[in-house]
C-alpha cells in the first residue's frame, strides 16, 4: 500500500507519517520541501505517482488566524483541497482521498451528543471554509466518481503540539505569575489524543464506504475545560493560581460532545486517556521547549 501524507509537517501529519511508515509505503508533501527526505515530493510531482490514499492534513487549524486572514485561511483549508482532487480526478483517479475536517463545522449545536447529520453552523471563517472543503469532496465525488471521506476532528492533543489550550496552560504556567484563562470553565471538550486519531484514520482506510462520507473523530466524552486545567495544573506540580476571566471567545464553540457509533462500529477504541495522554505531554515540553 502506497499512501501520500498532505501536510507532513504538520501536528497531525507528521504523526501520521510516523505511524504508517511503519506498516506501508509512505510518500510526504508540504509547503516547505524537505530535499534530504527521497520521498518528498512537490505538488507538481504528485501527477508522476498512483496512491491508495492520500491524507490531507494540510492547511491553518486557528480560529484567530481565520478571522484575521481570511483570504489566506480560504486557500489553506478550502482552495488547496480542490486542487489536490482536481490532481486525482486527472493523474490517479483509484486513489481513495482522506480530509482531515474539524467539528468546528458544526458550531454550536443544538444538541449533545452531536451526531454527524446535525446542522451545520460555523461560527468562524475557519468552521466555514472546512466545511466548504467537505462540500468539494462531495462534488467530486458525485460528479467524477472519486472515493473521498471526511473526518472531522474534534479537540486533538499530543506530544509536538504547539497551540491551543494544553500548549497556553504550559506557556503560562512556566512564565507567568498571575495566570488568567479565557471563558468561564464551564465551556467543555471532546479531546483526542493524537494516538487515537491515527487509529480512526486507519480504521477508515479498512472501513469507510468513501461516498463523500463524513466521520466524527473523538472520544465521545464531554470534559470541561476547568476539569481539564485541574488535571494540568495537578500533573505539572506547579502551586501557581489561576482564575478566569469570565470572557467570551469570538469564534469559539461553548460545548462538544460527539456520538462515535460509527467509529465505534468499525472497532475503534480508546488507547489514550486524558490524564495519561497529559502526563506525556507535559514530559515532552519540558524536554523540547
Amino acid at each position: 500500500m502506497k499512501i501520500l501524507i498532505i501536510g507532513s509537517n504538520g501536528f497531525i501529519g507528521s504523526y501520521l507519517v510516523g505511524y504508517f511508515s511503519k506498516r506501508c509505503e509512505v510518500w510526504e508533501m508540504d509547503i516547505v520541501l524537505d530535499y534530504n527526505n527521497p520521498r518528498f515530493i512537490s505538488f507538481e510531482d504528485m501527477e508522476k505517482h498512483k496512491f491508495d490514499f492520500c491524507v490531507n492534513c494540510s492547511g491553518a487549524a486557528n480560529v484567530s488566524f481565520s478571522l484575521q486572514n481570511p483570504y489566506n485561511d480560504f486557500n489553506l483549508n478550502t482552495f488547496n483541497v480542490f486542487k489536490f482532487l482536481e490532481n486525482i480526478r486527472m493523474h490517479n483517479p483509484d486513489c481513495k482521498f482522506i480530509n482531515i475536517s474539524s467539528a468546528a463545522v458544526y458550531g454550536n449545536p443544538i444538541e449533545l451528543p452531536i451526531k454527524e447529520n446535525a446542522p451545520l453552523v460555523p461560527v468562524s471563517p475557519y468552521g466555514y471554509h472546512k466545511l466548504q472543503a467537505e462540500q468539494i469532496c462531495e462534488e467530486f465525488n458525485r460528479f467524477f466518481g472519486i472515493k473521498t471521506v471526511s473526518l472531522r476532528v474534534f479537540s486533538a492533543y499530543g506530544d509536538g503540539l504547539r497551540k491551543q489550550l494544553f500548549w497556553d496552560l504550559y506557556q503560562k504556567f512556566t512564565k507567568e505569575s498571575a495566570i488568567e484563562l479565557w471563558g468561564t470553565g464551564e465551556e467543555s471538550r471532546d479531546f483526542i489524543h493524537i494516538n487515537d486519531i491515527a487509529q480512526i484514520v486507519e480504521l477508515t482506510m479498512q472501513h469507510s464506504s468513501f461516498n463523500a462520507q463524513v466521520v466524527n473523530v473523538a472520544n465521545g466524552e464531554q470534559v470541561k475545560i476547568s476539569e481539564a486545567v485541574d488535571t494540568f495544573h495537578k500533573l505539572l506540580g506547579t502551586n501557581k493560581s489561576y482564575s478566569f476571566n469570565n470572557k467570551s471567545t469570538v469564534g469559539y464553540p461553548i460545548n462538544w460532545e460527539a456520538d462515535i457509533s460509527l467509529i465505534k462500529s468499525w472497532g475503534y477504541k480508546k488507547n489514550v486517556y486524558l490524564e495519561h495522554g497529559l502526563e506525556q505531554y507535559i514530559k515532552w515540553a519540558k524536554q523540547n521547549v
